[in-house]
């Protein structure tokens, strides 16, 4: 929808994101889409500043967020987000949305690519961006729902939203309200913690939406005991966000008061390799600031073989530092 870049402000000499949009069709409706933008004012919403026009281009001025999008922090280099970091997740996008909704605007686009990361698994700071696009993004999505799947599987937009589309984007897409980014953030949700789309993804994911039949979830959620509760917890309330009807569904202020009785860490994540693994129950994680101990308990998901990269927590423990929790990555 756009082209996104660098900008330094003169004025108050700081970087600054520059976006203005890939053709005149858009371009008509950019500006009503930096007043919607411009609605939404909270710490996990990436700010709007400004909204200039030069001749004929028009350009929407926002925070820089010095990071990745949500698919490249944390899906690229796992498969899956243990319960803690899933919930952390949840929470600060929860609290993004809800305060959207409190304003009045509703997203209609929310995918991994629209949420941005900074600090890498450690997650200092999560920020919905592109409400300032959102409109022009469902009115994108309503002409290749209305196009039929020629539309659909020719539209980057579509692809890239379709499995997280709610059923009503695809039925009643003119009706598209508030509950349809509940619907989003529980299909992103049930991503990351199982490491699969709910529905699949492409054409073949569109019935299977429409149905709105619950996920299978997959065992390894529930296999550890030390993980059990809050895994099942979150993968709950992310099932609860996909109900077929949308007044079925959770409010974002529900979402926000049931992720703030969870209990989950924040610690820093940190990378090591797997330097050794005994008698099948324990092992050490080599790092640039010497090993880290962990016990197969402590693992969320397969265990790691000796040589690959783990993600983990660290603290401070007798003799070696302790990880907790514990998750492979890819190679």
């Amino acid at each position: 929808m756009q082209y996104v870049y660098v900008a330094l402000d003169r004025i108050t000499e700081r970087l600054v994101a520059l976006k203005t949009p890939k053709n005149h069709s858009a371009t008509k409706r950019f500006r009503r889409s930096a007043v919607v933008a411009a609605k939404v004012n909270h710490p996990n919403v990436a700010k709007t500043l400004d909204y200039v026009r030069e001749g004929e281009r028009r350009y929407l001025i926002e925070e820089l967020i010095e990071g990745k999008d949500l698919k490249a922090a944390l899906l690229v280099s796992a498969d899956f987000l243990d319960p803690y970091l899933a919930a952390k997740v949840f929470h600060h996008l929860a609290k993004g949305v809800a305060a959207a909704h409190h304003a009045g605007v509703i997203h209609r686009d929310l995918k991994p690519t629209n949420i941005m990361v900074v600090g890498d698994y450690s997650l200092s700071e999560l920020k919905v961006t592109d409400f300032g696009i959102a409109k022009m993004a469902g009115e994108e999505l309503l002409e290749a729902v209305e196009g039929g799947d020629a539309s659909m599987t020719s539209s980057q937009t579509a692809v890239g939203a379709l499995p997280y589309m709610a059923p009503e984007a695809i039925e009643t897409p003119k009706e598209v309200g508030a509950p349809a980014d509940i619907w989003s953030i529980g299909a992103m949700m049930y991503h990351l913690l199982s490491g699969n789309y709910p529905f699949g993804q492409g054409l073949k994911a569109v019935p299977q939406i429409i149905a709105a039949q619950p996920p299978a979830i997959p065992v390894f959620l529930s296999s550890n005991p030390q993980f059990s509760p809050l895994a099942s917890e979150l993968m709950g309330l992310a099932i609860s966000c996909l109900k077929k009807n949308p007044q079925d569904r959770p409010t974002g202020d529900q979402l926000v008061s049931r992720c703030s009785e969870l209990c989950y860490t924040s610690s820093p994540r940190f990378r090591g390799v797997v330097r050794d693994f005994q008698f099948s129950a324990f092992g050490f994680i080599k790092t640039l600031s010497g090993d880290v101990f962990y016990h197969r308990n402590c693992v969320y998901g397969a265990l790691p073989a000796v040589g690959e990269e783990v993600m983990f927590s660290r603290y401070v423990g007798g003799g070696a530092d302790r990880a907790l929790p514990v998750v492979r990555l890819k190679n």
